[in-house]
């Protein structure tokens, strides 16, 4: 593969691989299984999965914290 698509590959994968580990936690951890009558109740349960996410990556990054 010639090195400028080598670069662009390399370039994808990384926000690739940031993007598909939070749905991943999502599938597997906290059972996301959308299956709602209506768009409105499928995007509240995906907004209250993502505030989920959000919590625990940020009371994981809080613990890995150095005390001053």
């Amino acid at each position: 593969m010639p090195g400028p698509h080598q670069r662009a590959n390399r370039a994808r994968s990384a926000v690739r691989s940031a993007v598909e580990h939070v749905f991943a936690e999502q599938k597997e951890r906290m059972g996301l299984f959308i299956r709602t009558i209506g768009l409105g109740r499928a995007t509240v349960k995906i907004g209250i999965a993502n505030l989920a996410h959000n919590f625990r990556r940020l009371i994981w990054l809080e613990g890995r914290t150095a005390p001053v």
